[in-house]
C-alpha cells in the first residue's frame, strides 16, 4: 500500500485507475471524482454530528439510541413485562423501546450512523478515510455510495434474521466490511498483491469474535452484500450496456434485502 492525501492506496488500484484518466470515467463506468474523499468526508460528518447529538443528550443513555439503533422487536422496558405491546407499555407508565417489527422502518439505515463509545467511532471512521477514497476513485462516486449504504442494509438485513430478537444493534461497522469485502474484489480484478488485505481481514475477524458485544451479524452481513454489489460493478461486461447491467444487478440487490427484511417483519410480528 501506498501513502496518500486521503490514506492508502494499492499500486494496482492506481494503475487500473490511470487507465480510465482521458476519458473522465473510472475504469468501471463511474464518473471520475475531482476530490475521492468527499463522500467519505461527508459520512464521517455524518457519523460524528449523530454522535456527538447522543453523546449531550445523554451517551448510551439517550433516548436518540433507542429510536435509532436497530433492535429486530420493540419491547416494554419493565422487568417481567417486556412483550407488552407499546399502547398497554406506555398505559402503565413504562418506557416504550422501538423495534423494526412494529415499525422503526428508518432503524435499518440509522443504526448504521449510531455509536456510543468514542472508540467505535474513531476506528470505523479511521476505517472509512483510510478505504473510502481508494474505492471512489476507481468506482466513482454514485458507485461508492450505493456500495456504502447497501452493505450496510445487508449487515441489518443479518442483524434482523441472525441477532437476538430485543437487542439493539449499532455502528458502521456493517458498512465498513462491504468496504473491505469491496477492496479485495477491485484488488483481485487488477492482479494486486493480496497478502496485506487478507491479513487485514483475519485481523478483524479475530476483533469480531474474540472482543465481546460486536455484532458478528452485523459485520457478515455487510461483507457478503459488500463483495456481491462489488462483483456487479467490477465485472459487468464492458460496453454501451454496462451501466444498465450495474443498475439492474444493485437494485436486485436491494430488492433481495427488502424482501428479507419484510419477511422477518412479518415473522416477528
Amino acid at each position: 500500500m501506498r501513502d496518500a492525501s486521503v490514506g492508502f492506496q494499492c499500486p494496482s488500484c492506481v494503475d487500473e485507475g490511470k487507465k480510465s484518466m482521458r476519458s473522465g470515467r473510472t475504469a468501471y463506468g463511474g464518473l471520475r471524482p475531482t476530490n475521492a474523499s468527499a463522500t467519505s468526508a461527508v459520512l464521517i460528518a455524518i457519523n460524528a454530528g449523530v454522535w456527538f447529538s447522543i453523546l449531550v443528550t445523554g451517551g448510551a443513555g439517550s433516548r436518540l439510541v433507542d429510536i435509532l439503533a436497530l433492535r429486530p422487536n420493540g419491547l416494554c422496558n419493565w422487568v417481567g413485562h417486556a412483550q407488552l405491546s407499546q399502547t398497554q407499555c406506555t398505559a402503565r407508565g413504562a418506557e416504550y423501546l422501538p423495534g423494526f417489527a412494529d415499525g422503526a422502518y428508518w432503524q435499518v439505515l440509522t443504526s448504521g450512523f449510531t455509536h456510543v463509545a468514542i472508540t467505535h467511532i474513531l476506528f470505523n471512521m479511521f476505517a472509512l478515510w483510510v478505504i473510502g477514497p481508494q474505492l471512489e476513485l476507481a468506482l466513482g462516486r454514485v458507485r461508492f455510495l450505493a456500495l456504502y449504504l447497501l452493505s450496510l442494509l445487508a449487515a441489518s438485513a443479518v442483524v434482523l434474521w441472525a441477532a437476538p430478537e430485543y437487542q439493539p444493534t449499532l455502528g458502521a461497522s456493517g458498512a465498513i466490511y462491504g468496504l473491505f469485502a469491496a477492496l479485495i474484489i477491485v484488488a483481485r480484478k487488477v492482479g494486486a498483491d493480496m497478502r496485506s488485505l487478507w491479513a487485514l481481514i483475519a485481523v478483524n475477524v479475530f476483533i469480531t469474535f474474540a472482543v465481546p458485544n460486536i455484532s458478528w451479524q452485523g459485520h457478515l452481513g455487510g461483507f457478503i452484500g459488500g463483495g456481491v454489489v462489488a462483483a456487479i460493478l467490477v465485472y459487468a461486461p464492458r460496453g454501451p450496456r454496462r451501466t444498465t447491467f450495474q443498475v439492474g444487478g444493485l437494485l436486485a440487490v436491494a430488492a433481495l434485502i427488502a424482501v428479507a427484511m419484510i419477511v422477518r417483519a412479518s415473522v416477528l410480528a
